[in-house]
């Protein structure tokens, strides 16, 4: 079903989307400095495990947005804000736990579980609300009638977004994973520096 209403999409308009949508993924934003302060603080691993995170928080977006959901939180402003505050306190809650690690054991930091990174970075692309409201704007804009029902082209090209998003947004993690190696042997600074993203994004996402 998804893969046929691909089809009826034309190459020229999908490879318009395809190379406007990796232009915005390679812009820097705050999924790509999430997954960047994840991977300077834990290495190349966790930050692409925070990339990988955030698709999956990007995922959570589509859904809503392919089920018109994210009209209806739009057009109620209160809705909107309880969300950004929530994303801007667990993002200084971050900072907070980054700025105060207290004793680490490298081998223990490289072993922290993947599943608590994944979480991290789906957490903070979800509790954000903004990507919701950026698909609304930028998909339809790719869609027509005459290509199938337009819920089956916003998940379709959705997830063409997605996972596009996602590898650049790993990619931006594990090379911030590795300038974080070079930094390995001063833990307390490479905390700092995350504990800095962090409340960075957080100020970010409330401010606009």
């Amino acid at each position: 079903m998804i893969w046929e209403t691909l089809a009826m999409i034309p190459v020229a308009q999908l490879t318009a989307f395809v190379a406007g949508g990796l232009v915005l993924n390679l812009a820097p934003g705050q999924d790509v400095f999430f997954a960047s302060a994840c991977g300077i603080q834990g290495g190349p691993r966790a930050g692409a495990l925070a990339g990988f995170g955030v698709g999956l928080g990007v995922l959570v977006h589509l859904a809503l947005a392919t089920l018109g959901l994210g009209a209806v939180v739009a057009a109620h402003p209160q809705a909107l804000l309880a969300v950004k505050y929530a994303g801007a306190a667990y993002l200084m809650w971050l900072a907070w736990k980054s700025w105060t690690p207290g004793p680490v054991d490298p081998q223990a930091r490289a072993a922290r579980r993947p599943w608590a990174i994944i979480r991290r970075g789906a957490l903070s692309n979800i509790l954000n609300p903004k990507p919701v409201l950026f698909l609304l704007a930028f998909l339809p804009q790719f869609t027509s009638p005459a290509h199938g029902p337009i819920w089956q082209q916003i998940l379709a090209l959705g997830l063409i977004f997605a996972v596009t998003g996602t590898l650049v947004t790993m990619g931006y993690g594990i090379l911030a994973g590795h300038a974080g190696q070079m930094l390995g042997r001063r833990l307390g600074v490479v905390n700092k520096v995350a504990a800095v993203l962090f409340a960075a994004l957080a100020i970010r996402l409330v401010a606009r």
